[in-house]
């Protein structure tokens, strides 16, 4: 028997004025800690999961892969198509993405215990990033996994897997510069909700299979582009007419 359902967070049909003050606000509610459990610590396999989203002209479509961890095997994706509503800004991709992932995450059968989502968490200027946005509203451990830096300064991480040295902007440390292969760039790592950040950076390491992206933002990536990456999985390809 499953609980009432959570609320909704906010209203979506927000100015860009108005979303900016809500990300200040919603940033004091980001629980920062504690530590993930992983590995021998936890008495059931770590699901993990994996957030892409897509975007072919005035349609978004989210993906998200969950996979067994340390294994990273993955067993379930889903996804979920919805037209964009809010403009491209830089800053507040949450206006964009969120509502689609919230679907996607939605139609799953298995509920992850962590996602890894394709953007920042604190790594920003209100320090409330898309990871921060899905955390809060599903109330779950969240981690930001970007490309590219929104905010912040950082020196060069090493030149191996696994290096890193801290984002900072303010005198604070808002995220963590990762070395995922060598000869490749690094990766933007910070805390969505309910992590704390070395947990977000270890667990990004153990994600890795050889490629740059961590297996589940990998994955997903692919499922956001129509293939199946789960060997059971059956869907449309990308933006297919009904």
């Amino acid at each position: 028997m499953t609980g009432p359902a959570r609320p909704p967070l906010h209203r979506w049909d927000l100015s860009p004025a108005e979303a900016q003050a809500l990300q200040r606000t919603l940033a004091a509610r980001i629980i920062e800690g504690p530590p993930l459990e992983v590995g021998a610590q936890r008495a059931v396999p770590l699901l993990v999961a994996g957030v892409d989203v897509g975007i072919q002209g005035e349609v978004a479509r989210a993906a998200v892969v969950v996979l067994t961890h340390p294994d990273l095997r993955p067993i379930e994706q889903a996804t979920y198509e919805a037209p964009v509503t809010f403009p491209y800004i830089p800053g507040l991709l949450a206006f964009r993405e969120t509502p689609v992932i919230l679907g996607a995450v939605a139609r799953l059968k298995r509920q992850p215990d962590v996602l890894i989502i394709d953007g920042q968490g604190r790594a920003h200027p209100r320090r409330f990033g898309i990871a921060c946005h899905v955390g809060l509203w599903l109330d779950r451990p969240t981690i930001g996994c970007a490309k590219s830096r929104l905010y912040g300064y950082h020196s060069e991480p090493g030149p191996n897997t696994g290096d890193w040295v801290p984002l900072t902007a303010d005198h604070d440390v808002i995220g963590a510069v990762v070395r995922t292969r060598p000869g490749t760039k690094p990766l933007y790592v910070s805390i969505g909700h309910r992590i704390d950040l070395d947990s977000a950076v270890h667990l990004v390491l153990t994600c890795l299979k050889g490629y740059r992206l961590p297996e589940p933002t990998r994955l997903a990536h692919q499922a956001a582009a129509g293939e199946h990456v789960v060997p059971t999985a059956e869907q449309p390809s990308l933006f297919d007419p009904l």
